[in-house]
Order: C-alpha cells, then sequence, then structure tokens
C-alpha cells in the first residue's frame, strides 16, 4: 500500500483516530496535509506539527497542495464520517488516486507488529491507554493508537522503538475487521451503532468474525458478560474472562475507596497484583483488571504493572477534573451511550454520596436517541438534577419524533429541564451546584471553559 507513496492526504483529519494515523506518517518523514470541517485544538496542535490543513470543500486547494507530487505518490485516508458526496472524496475517487480508509490503513500497519487490539461498546480508549502505561511503565517502549489523548503523555499517538503496537479497535462500519491482533481484549457488546448493523445479532456475530482474526497461538481477554453473550468458552490457556469479584479467569478482591482512589488486588494465575487507581469508577477497574492481564501475559512484572496503574492519569473527557474543590466539583464526561452514562453516575455517586448531582447531557445521534429512548430516560433519572441539550446530529439528518423533548418527557425526575446550549451557562450560574457533570459525545466540550470560567 505504502509503496512508492511520498505523500499521505486526510479526508477528515481532526478525528482523534485519523490525527493519530497523521501523526505517524509525520513521524515517519512523509509529508501529510488534510482537510476537515472545523478547526479545532487538535488540528491546531497538527498545524503546529507541520501539517497543512484547510477547512473548505476546495478542489484548487487540494490540487496546489499536491502540486509536487504524481498521482501514484499520493495515499489518500478518509475517515467513513465523510459522505459520499463530498467534492474532494469525489475528485480522489474519479482521478485514479490510491484512496483507502483509516482503518484499512492501520491494519497495513500493524501486520508486521504484535498487536494488542482493544475492542468493545465501551472502554475501549480508557483500557488502551492503560495498557500503553503499563507496557511503558515496565520498559516496553511500545507505539500506541488511541482514540483519546492520555493525561499521562498529553497525546493520543506515541510511537516507539518496540515492536509492540497497541491499537484502539473500532467497531463502527465494522473497521476492525482490518486488524489481526496478537492479543485481544473485549470490554463489552452492549448494543451500539444498529443504524450500520440493524441488530444487536448482526454487531455480536461481527465480533465473533473479529475473534477468529485473532492470530495463531494468541490471547483472546474479554469480559465474563462478553464470553456469555458471544459464547465464548475460557479455557485459560488462551481465552480468559475478566470481571470484579466474580468466579472468572482473572478477577479482584473486594474493591474499598480511600482518599478518592479505588483499591484491590488483580488475581491473575498465582500472582497478586495491587493496585490504587487514581481514577474513579468501578468500570475503570474493570478496564484496569483487563489491561493488567495484556501487560502480565507479555511477561511485564507485577511490580511494574502496579506502579503503572497507580501513576495512570487518565484520558482528556474521561470523567475530567475541572473544578475540585470543597464548594464544588465540576466533572466532564464523553459517556453518550446508557451504559457509559450509568458508569459515569455511578463512579460519581460512589465517591460523592452525600452530595447533589446536576448533570446535564447532550444526546448523540437521532437514531441512538431512538433506539436506546427508554434506556436513556432511566439512566439520566440517576442524577438528582437533570439538564438536556439538543440533539447533536454528528453524520445524520433528523428523524420526525426524535427530540431532546421526547426524551425528556420519559425521564422519570422532579427536576428535569430542557435548555439551549447558548443559555446553559447563564442557567448554572442561577443554581446552588455541588458537583456537576457534563457528558456527550458532541461539542458540548465547546463549553467546558465557559462554565469553569463562570463557576470559579
Amino acid at each position: 500500500m505504502l509503496a512508492g507513496i511520498k505523500h499521505i492526504y486526510f479526508l477528515g483529519i481532526g478525528g482523534i483516530g485519523m490525527s493519530a494515523l497523521a501523526r505517524y506518517f509525520i513521524a515517519k518523514g512523509f509529508s501529510v496535509s488534510g482537510y476537515d470541517k472545523t478547526a479545532t485544538d487538535l488540528t491546531d496542535e497538527l498545524i503546529a506539527e507541520g501539517i497543512k490543513i484547510h477547512y473548505d470543500e476546495n478542489i484548487e486547494t487540494v490540487k496546489n497542495n499536491l502540486r509536487n507530487y504524481k498521482t501514484n505518490q499520493v495515499l489518500v485516508v478518509y475517515t467513513p464520517a465523510i459522505p459520499t458526496e463530498h467534492k474532494e472524496y469525489i475528485y480522489f475517487s474519479q482521478n485514479n488516486f490510491c484512496v483507502k480508509k483509516r482503518a484499512e490503513v492501520l491494519g497495513e500497519i500493524t501486520k508486521a507488529n504484535f498487536t494488542i487490539a482493544v475492542a468493545g461498546s465501551h472502554g475501549k480508549t480508557t483500557t488502551s491507554s492503560i495498557v500503553t502505561h503499563l507496557l511503558r511503565s515496565a520498559n516496553i517502549d511500545c507505539s500506541a493508537f488511541l482514540g483519546g489523548i492520555t493525561q499521562n503523555y498529553k497525546t493520543n499517538f506515541l510511537i516507539g522503538t518496540d515492536n509492540t503496537v497497541v491499537i484502539e479497535a473500532d467497531e463502527y462500519d465494522r473497521s476492525f475487521l482490518t486488524l489481526y491482533p496478537d492479543i485481544l481484549i473485549i470490554t463489552s457488546v452492549d448494543s451500539d451503532h444498529l443504524d450500520i448493523y440493524g441488530t444487536k445479532t448482526e454487531m455480536h456475530e461481527t465480533y465473533k468474525k473479529f475473534v477468529s482474526q485473532l492470530k495463531e497461538g494468541g490471547k483472546l481477554i474479554v469480559h465474563h458478560t462478553v464470553a456469555n453473550a458471544l459464547n465464548i468458552i475460557p479455557d485459560n490457556k488462551t481465552v480468559f474472562t475478566y470481571s470484579l469479584a466474580e468466579n472468572t479467569s482473572i478477577k479482584t478482591t473486594p474493591i474499598k475507596i480511600e482518599d478518592a482512589k479505588f483499591c484491590y488486588d488483580i488475581l491473575i494465575n498465582q500472582s497478586v497484583i495491587s493496585a490504587r487507581m487514581q481514577v474513579p469508577g468501578r468500570h475503570n477497574a474493570e478496564n484496569a483488571v483487563a489491561a493488567a492481564a495484556a501487560a502480565y501475559f507479555i511477561n511485564a512484572s507485577e511490580q511494574f504493572i502496579s506502579a503503572g496503574l497507580n501513576s495512570f492519569k487518565g484520558v482528556k473527557r474521561r470523567f475530567e477534573y475541572h473544578i475540585n474543590n470543597d464548594k464544588l466539583k465540576y466533572i466532564d464526561d464523553y459517556a453518550h451511550h446508557p451504559e457509559e452514562l450509568k458508569a459515569c453516575f455511578t463512579a460519581a455517586k460512589d465517591l460523592f454520596p452525600t452530595k447533589k448531582i446536576t448533570a446535564v447531557f447532550q444526546p448523540h445521534l437521532y437514531s441512538r436517541t431512538r433506539d436506546f429512548a427508554d434506556e436513556f430516560a432511566t439512566t439520566l433519572s440517576m442524577p438528582d438534577e437533570i439538564i438536556l441539550l439538543d440533539i447533536y446530529p454528528a453524520r445524520e439528518k433528523p428523524i420526525e419524533g426524535i427530540t431532546s423533548q421526547m426524551l425528556l418527557d420519559k425521564i422519570q425526575s422532579a427536576n428535569k429541564m430542557l435548555c439551549a446550549k447558548a443559555e446553559l451557562v447563564a442557567e448554572l450560574k442561577k443554581r446552588k451546584l455541588e458537583v456537576l457533570i457534563t457528558v456527550g459525545a458532541g461539542d458540548i466540550d465547546n463549553l467546558i471553559s465557559p462554565i469553569k470560567n463562570a463557576l470559579q
């Protein structure tokens, strides 16, 4: 795929996965440029690293950027979020350029490496970030393609000298079927992306196909609910189940919360690995168990794994504190699926059992809001106060009858309201807040700084 290639052009370069790939090619000495719909902090960082980026569908700009290269010297990488009617996509497709999905390029890169892949409906980014940190703590200089910005390394991409690669395996658009891992972690297989799969059964069948692509002699590490859903039988040689304190291949002692840390021991074979995680939540404790198992199976020592777990700082927009004092806790989280919201709210209740929790949620996608309306309503009833923003459409057009008002009507809470995004900061300033959580995968993160500045 890369034979004779001198320039890599990215359609959708500002995406978290695409930007990691762009950084890889810059590190490898390729010339890189690209398009994205909007400028962000991430695109600003890429420009500072030497990448040309523009924000309008402009064929003349593309031709100008590529004027020094022949068609067969350019590889065009696109994200599935780019519509087929995109002017640049059409131009590249009709003019004999090599055009590949991000997942195809990623699969090519990982073929020659020892690959640890993390898949699942939730927890991929945190788990793959923990794996990366554990390996680096154990002096295994791995490379990593991550779906978020790690707080330890302040980046979504790391390049190392070792032949080990950690990769977040994306189930959207069946992208992970381009990968052939040596170690595969599956954190969950809850229904999601039904706009792609149609049914939960079809989604599960696709996960089973991915499991079959594990390299010979590889190891499969799955959450016990995944084993049940996919009919996977553990053998404690190549297939392992994990959980918190359940009867599984890999498990923990009961969790204790001490000084806002989640403390427990991980039990693998005859080994005991101590963890005092500063990243909260029982869901993150489970993610850490899977990550510790992956590191253990490539011979990282218990001592290094324990040190890595205790020093892991988390991932940007995963239960990330922006205000943390005695009067107010302000936390932001990427949660956008009912199970992710449940994990986030449960973590907050575990940490702050006597405080009032106010949550602001921006639903993501009309189809997801429709498919999980009842589940969303149940989970969004957990906080003491809930504020809904309008649905963030992302790649979708509106669906008749699917609105935030429809969702609000289903929520069983005495303290609920719909709020325009432009009015949110003023609304929050009027309230007596104790724990505030903003959640969602759309553009709600653009409100973090205004909220923080208004409340501090």
